[in-house]
C-alpha cells in the first residue's frame, strides 16, 4: 500500500511541475476561452507594423552605454481602397451656349469697340469649365452625379482617370434629391462597387473628386453623423455627414469606405462664405438611395414617389400645450391641396397626424421621407387626433407632381 501511495504522489508532483512550467512559459496553451472569429474579408486598408530594432551597445573607455529603445512604428495606408475606387470617379465638364444680346444691333462705328469687348466677354463665359465629378455606377456607362452639376447644360463631357474623354447625355434627373444620371458610350469601364454593410458614426471614409478643378483628389475623414435632415438643401434629405474635406468640384464624387466601396455621393458642404471652402462639415447622399433612384430613372425616366397633398407643420411646445398633448411628436395639417389624396380621404385642416401604418410620426421631415418611400396608389393608415379624439383614416397616396422626364 505504501508503494502505491508513493507512485501516486510522484505522478501528481510531476504533473504539477509540468503545469507550472506551461503556465509560466506558454499560458496561451491553457486559454480555453473562445477566440474571436477571423473576418470573412480583409479590409483594403493596411496596417504595416515595423518591429523595433534591438538597442545597439556602444562601449567607451569610461563605461558601457545603450542607445534609447526604439518604439514600434505602425503605418496605416488606404492606397488599396483608392486604387480600387479611383478609376470609377470621373470629372465632368459642362458648357452652355449664351445668346449674345448685341448680335442684332445696327453696325454703329462708335459702338464697335464696346460691342467687340462684350462679345469677347461672352465668349469667355461660353468656354467649357470643370464643374464637378461623377461616379461610374455600371459597366454599361451610367454615371451618377449631382443635378446641380449638369443643370441647364447644353453639352456635357466626361473625363476618365485613364485619359479618355467622352460626350455624355443626360438620361434623367431628380431635383428633389439633387441627383442626375448620365450615359457615356465607352468600352472597358470600371464600375464602382456599392457597400451593403451597416454604416456607423466613427467609420473611416475617403472622399474622391475634383475640387476646384485641380484634378482627382482624395481626402480622408470619418462619418460624423447619419440621417441628417432639415438642412434646407433638398426636398428629401437623409445625408451622411463627414469631415473628409469636400470642396467645390467634389459634387457628384464618391464617398467610399476603407475597402473602396461606394457609401455615398458627395452633395453639399456647410460654408460661411460664398467661396465654399471646406469647414469639415460635408454631406453625401447614401449610396443605396442614389442607386435606387438611378435604376428608376433608367427604367422609367422619372422617380415615382408617394404624395399626401398636405402642408404639414411641426408641433411646437406652445402648440402641444394648446392641444393638450403630452409631447411634440406628430404634425399638424396646416393646409390641404384641393382634390389631393389627403382631402379626398377625409383629412381636415387642423388634424394632428400621430402615426402612420402603426409607426409613430416624429416630425415633418421623417413623415415626408416615409411617404416618399411608398409608390403611388399605396394605402396608408394614419392615426389622427381630431377634436381631442383619436381615430384612423386610410389614404390612397397620389403621384408627387413635378418630376423630371427622361431625355
Amino acid at each position: 500500500m505504501h508503494r502505491y501511495w508513493l507512485i501516486f504522489s510522484q505522478t501528481v508532483t510531476v504533473f504539477l511541475a509540468i503545469l507550472f512550467t506551461v503556465t509560466t512559459l506558454r499560458p496561451d496553451w491553457l486559454d480555453f476561452r473562445k477566440q474571436p472569429a477571423i473576418p470573412a474579408s480583409v479590409p483594403t486598408a493596411t496596417a504595416k507594423i515595423e518591429p523595433a530594432e534591438p538597442p545597439k551597445e556602444t562601449v567607451t573607455k569610461a563605461e558601457k552605454t545603450k542607445e534609447p529603445e526604439q518604439l514600434i512604428t505602425i503605418i496605416t495606408s488606404y492606397a488599396g481602397a483608392v486604387k480600387v475606387a479611383a478609376p470609377s470617379v470621373v470629372n465632368i465638364y459642362t458648357s452652355k451656349n449664351i445668346e449674345s444680346p448685341f448680335k442684332n444691333l445696327p453696325d454703329v462705328p462708335a459702338l464697335r469697340p464696346f460691342i467687340q469687348e462684350q462679345k469677347e466677354n461672352m465668349q469667355m463665359l461660353n468656354n467649357t469649365t470643370s464643374l464637378g465629378s461623377g461616379v461610374i455606377a455600371s459597366a454599361e456607362g451610367y454615371i451618377l452625379t449631382n443635378y446641380h452639376v449638369v443643370e441647364a447644360a447644353d453639352s456635357i463631357e466626361v473625363a476618365l482617370t485613364d485619359g479618355r474623354r467622352s460626350n455624355a447625355r443626360l438620361i434623367g434627373a431628380d431635383p428633389d434629391t439633387d441627383l442626375a444620371v448620365l450615359k457615356i458610350d465607352l468600352p472597358d469601364l470600371v464600375a464602382i462597387h456599392p457597400d451593403n454593410k451597416q454604416l456607423n458614426v466613427g467609420d473611416v471614409v475617403l472622399a474622391i473628386g475634383n475640387p476646384f478643378g485641380v484634378g482627382q483628389t482624395t481626402t480622408m475623414g470619418i462619418i460624423s453623423a447619419l440621417g441628417r435632415t432639415g438642412l434646407g438643401i433638398n426636398t428629401y434629405e437623409n445625408f451622411i455627414q463627414t469631415d473628409a474635406a469636400i470642396n467645390p468640384g467634389n459634387s457628384g464624387g464618391a464617398l467610399i469606405n476603407v475597402n473602396g466601396d461606394l457609401i455615398g455621393i458627395n452633395t453639399a458642404i456647410y460654408s460661411e462664405s460664398e467661396a465654399g471652402g471646406s469647414l469639415g462639415i460635408g454631406f453625401a447622399t447614401p449610396a443605396h438611395t442614389a442607386l435606387k433612384i438611378m435604376q428608376e430613372i433608367i427604367e422609367t425616366g422619372t422617380v415615382s414617389r408617394g404624395w399626401l397633398g398636405i402642408e404639414p407643420q411641426d408641433i411646437t411646445s406652445d402648440l402641444a400645450k394648446a392641444f393638450n398633448l403630452d409631447s411634440t411628436k406628430g404634425i399638424i395639417i396646416a393646409s390641404l391641396v384641393p382634390n389631393g389624396p389627403a382631402g379626398q380621404a377625409g383629412l381636415l385642416v387642423g388634424d394632428i397626424l400621430l402615426g402612420m401604418n402603426d409607426k409613430e410620426i416624429i416630425d415633418t421631415d421623417q413623415m415626408l421621407n416615409e411617404i416618399a418611400g411608398y409608390p403611388p396608389k399605396t394605402l396608408v393608415k394614419f392615426k389622427i387626433l381630431r377634436s381631442g379624439k383619436e381615430q384612423d383614416v386610410t389614404v390612397t397616396l397620389g403621384q408627387r407632381p413635378g418630376t423630371t422626364s427622361k431625355k
